[in-house]
């Protein structure tokens, strides 16, 4: 099987080879991807343990550094348990690549490997996000991406509390009662829009400090690929960066006394307003204008009155189920994201099981993910090998 999944791995580094290549930096200081065909480490290891003792509830415990490596980017491992089955690790730089991109390698890998043709080849047309002439940047991205310089520093850290990540297991009928109770009146909200508002109300009463009139940050990871498809150009195949992630605040006052329905009200006008082709045209004017300078997405930068800050990702088109390498598909599949700054990040995506089900990845402050299972332990149910009913297996 890991002859397979090497042999594979090059072939399909071949059509992404921007994978096998290197963040630098350019003369003007800008990052940009050296396609040298650096190529990608390649690890294999063996634990002695069974799938039912590997604890995934808690994956800074189980993932990092041991299933998947401390190295940030271009490095795969594959490890094998006692038991005969696989973990298959993999990272890569965001920078070079959003998930979409990083869900379209995986796919492919797994059609190669199956002796399949690739479905979705990648397109690597920058030109497609060439600027506009004249630019026309909207001032409402101010509000959203600052340049890096200009925000201020994080606060200090809290030794009683650290961000820290967790995986629980949401089954489909708490996610159609949230969605249910989202909407109103024939206005059915997305089920991303109705989860990320019941987070966001549920974290409301985690305030340490009793300050009602902190405020917490909401964002949300839009793609840009359908938004900016035309009748003619297709950007399902696009490989790279297509995102945009605006945010909302609001006080923890503000969120305990509204409703999941106004609050998924205040979620879906952030979405909406994000969600047309002319938010990403004018974003990419806005970037062309400041450059080389670095910017920053104002939701990733904390400050000292902010209860919390988190990020949601929808990770609904990760592609588990396709991700069958030849001897059958997995049991279990997440990203994992435990990046070191101070705001956090949730991404829920579907179960390997098919049934409405989901994963859902959380590396949130250690008292917000408390509070979360004391008062949803419905919802939030911690992940382990029962959640899948599964025996070990390859």
């Amino acid at each position: 099987m890991v002859a397979v999944l090497k042999k594979a791995l090059a072939e399909a580094l071949v059509s992404f080879y921007p994978f096998a290549g290197e963040i630098v930096q350019n003369r003007h200081g800008e990052p940009e991807i050296l396609c040298n065909n650096r190529g990608v480490d390649f690890t294999y290891a063996y634990a002695d343990v069974e799938l039912k003792d590997v604890d995934l509830y808690r994956p800074h415990v189980s993932v990092d550094g041991k299933l998947v490596p401390v190295k940030m980017h271009g490095v795969l491992s594959v490890t094998q348990l006692k038991c005969g089955g696989l973990f298959i690790g993999c990272t890569f730089d965001h920078r070079a690549a959003d998930a979409h991109s990083a869900n379209m390698f995986l796919t492919a890998w797994a059609e190669i490997a199956q002796g399949n043709p690739i479905t979705l080849l990648p397109s690597f047309r920058r030109s497609l996000f060439n600027p506009r002439r004249p630019p026309q940047p909207h001032k409402s991205l101010d509000k959203i991406y600052a340049p890096l310089l200009s925000m201020p520093p994080p606060p200090s850290a809290d030794d009683h509390d650290h961000l820290t990540s967790r995986i629980y297991y949401v089954r489909s009928n708490e996610i159609d009662r949230i969605q249910s109770q989202a909407s109103y009146n024939g206005t059915r909200r997305s089920k991303i829009e109705s989860f990320s508002a019941f987070l966001w109300k549920s974290i409301a009463g985690a305030g340490a400090s009793g300050d009602r009139s902190k405020t917490i940050k909401l964002g949300i990871v839009i793609d840009g690929r359908t938004r900016l498809s035309g009748k003619t150009t297709s950007l399902d195949c696009y490989f790279g960066n297509v995102l945009s992630i605006p945010y909302v605040e609001a006080s923890v006052d503000e969120l305990q006394t509204t409703s999941l329905k106004g609050v998924a009200d205040i979620v879906h006008e952030c979405v909406a307003a994000a969600s047309t082709a002319e938010h990403f045209l004018a974003l990419i004017d806005w970037v062309e204008m400041r450059r080389p300078k670095p910017a920053v997405v104002k939701v990733y930068c904390k400050d000292e009155n902010d209860e919390a800050a988190i990020v949601v990702s929808s990770g609904q088109r990760f592609p588990v189920q396709k991700l069958d390498f030849g001897w059958g598909g997995p049991d279990f599949g997440s990203y994992h994201f435990p990046w070191g700054g101070e705001t956090g990040y949730v991404m829920p995506m579907r179960s390997a099981s098919g049934n409405g089900d989901w994963i859902v990845y959380m590396h949130l402050m250690k008292r917000h993910l408390d509070l979360v299972e004391t008062r949803a332990p419905h919802v939030f149910r911690p992940f382990n090998s029962d959640c899948l009913n599964l025996a070990c297996k390859p």
